[in-house]
């Protein structure tokens, strides 16, 4: 970390400013992809008139100023910054990424192996820092995530039981599983002050890796991750299709620290099942702990997250608008996020502006068309096309009845409003009087016959097509 104080304020402004610059990014990939560079922000700092972000190193503080350059001098006026303070892109030398030997001359006594223990553990440095905003407090809870921050709590509570180690966290982008991952690095650095706890996304973990290879340090590059106590890796999926060499490094990296009941946490677009060109050991590994989807969250829950974030904003922001991101803008928090970032700035632009619903639509155009774009189909619209494909009634569909003819399109209903409709999974449950087990297991039960029976999957694809939507549409994992 730098050597320069960080205050709150420099704090805030970066915070403001960061928001600003992903909120006026055109698409999820663009501002997904901010999100994760960004993260490798270790602090900032501002004094005389020049505002300091400290990257991981030289070729990161390169990256960061060529790609988000501008657009950062931009978001930072729009985030009150004084008129002509300068950004400058750094790293700090001091900072460097090392575990400290300790070097005996003779056999250790076991209490001397302690000392030596807390000593590494003390000069061990995270890969990317945890933020100190992400905490469980600042998390809101609701029906798509309670089952997931409740594993969470358990693996913060205790870390390295068996039974949720690793814990696998997936779901679609922004909808969380950063805050939740950090969140319980957080906790477990406050209640276990001595623990090694590590965070970076599955990207770093390869350049470093690529980079120990090049320089001849592998050697010191498994010595690092191998004695930690937390390895928190985000966005697993990145290193899916990278080279044989590096999931060895990394499987065996893995069984080092389950086997000697280390914490892993792994976050994933997809589950691991679906993760593309990955080892079956590395899945079988993966799925040997506690798996947890982070699901898109309803109306209440995206009203309550507005609400946490609005806190502190300058002018407020009134419950009108809120409600009206809320009901607009469904498909994950961090476009709500951006469409909050985006409707402050305008205010802060013209305090006079009343932003009413056409004005907000006016200035959310971009996001509502993203949204627009996206097919919405109905559970009742998919019960009725099933229904009708194969002649079978609603109160069948409905039934507990388990001849094949009813569980095909039963199972088959389950899986097109799992896959295809934003629906949560208690919704699904719901709205088909199932257990989510039963809803779970009808949607896996498709999934594995479309691989053999070719005939079902095209009955699925002449189904999506009444509804007007395609294989291309599919949502969650």
């Amino acid at each position: 970390m730098n050597t320069q104080k960080t205050d709150e304020v420099s704090n805030g402004l970066w915070d403001r400013a960061r928001m600003i610059c992903i909120s006026m990014m055109q698409g999820d990939a663009k501002r997904s992809r901010a999100e994760r560079n960004f993260s490798m922000i270790q602090s900032v700092s501002h004094e005389d008139n020049v505002f300091k972000i400290y990257a991981l190193n030289k070729l990161t503080a390169d990256m960061l100023e060529n790609e988000y350059g501008e657009d950062l001098r931009k978001s930072f006026q729009y985030a009150g910054a004084d008129v002509g303070m300068k950004i400058e892109f750094t790293f700090d030398e001091n900072a460097k990424l090392k575990i400290e030997k300790v070097v005996e001359s003779s056999t250790p006594r076991p209490a001397e192996k302690n000392q030596i223990k807390n000593e590494q553990r003390e000069a061990f440095i995270s890969t990317m820092p945890l933020k100190d905003y992400y905490t469980f407090d600042e998390f809101v809870e609701g029906p798509s995530n309670s089952y997931v921050l409740a594993a969470a709590k358990g693996v913060a509570k205790q870390p390295g039981q068996k039974a949720m180690n690793p814990l696998f966290i997936h779901g679609g982008t922004g909808l969380g599983k950063t805050h939740i991952m950090q969140a319980i690095g957080n906790r477990i650095r406050q209640t276990n002050p001595k623990f090694a706890v590590c965070y970076l996304t599955a990207e770093v973990f390869l350049n470093e890796y690529v980079n120990a290879m090049t320089n001849g340090k592998i050697q010191s590059f498994r010595d690092r991750y191998r004695m930690i106590d937390v390895l928190l890796i985000d966005d697993i999926q990145f290193i899916a299709k990278n080279m044989q060499n590096f999931q060895e490094e990394f499987f065996n990296t893995f069984n080092a620290l389950t086997n000697a009941d280390k914490q892993i946490v792994i976050t994933s677009d997809v589950a691991p099942k679906d993760l593309p060109g990955i080892e079956e050991r590395l899945i079988s590994r993966f799925e040997g702990g506690m798996l947890q989807e982070v699901e898109s969250p309803g109306y209440e829950t995206r009203l309550a997250i507005l609400k946490k974030k609005s806190e502190g904003m300058d002018p407020p922001i009134h419950d009108s608008i809120l409600k009206f991101i809320a009901s607009n803008i469904k498909s994950h928090v961090r476009a709500m996020e951006g469409a909050l970032s985006k409707v402050n700035i305008y205010a802060n632009l013209d305090p006079k502006m009343i932003l009413t619903d056409e004005t907000l639509s006016n200035i959310l155009k971009d996001f509502i068309e993203k949204e627009k774009s996206r097919k919405k189909i109905t559970i009742d619209e998919v019960k009725n096309c099933v229904c009708r494909k194969y002649g079978v009634s609603m109160s069948q569909i409905l039934s507990s009845e388990r001849t094949q003819s009813i569980v095909t399109p039963r199972q088959l209903a389950m899986f097109i409003s799992r896959k295809f409709t934003t629906r949560s999974l208690p919704e699904i449950a719901k709205q088909f009087d199932k257990s989510h087990a039963t809803i779970i297991h009808g949607v896996k039960s498709i999934k594995n016959r479309m691989m053999v029976e070719p005939e079902l999957k095209h009955t699925l694809e002449e189904i999506l097509d009444e509804l007007g939507c395609s294989m291309n549409d599919m949502v969650g994992d």
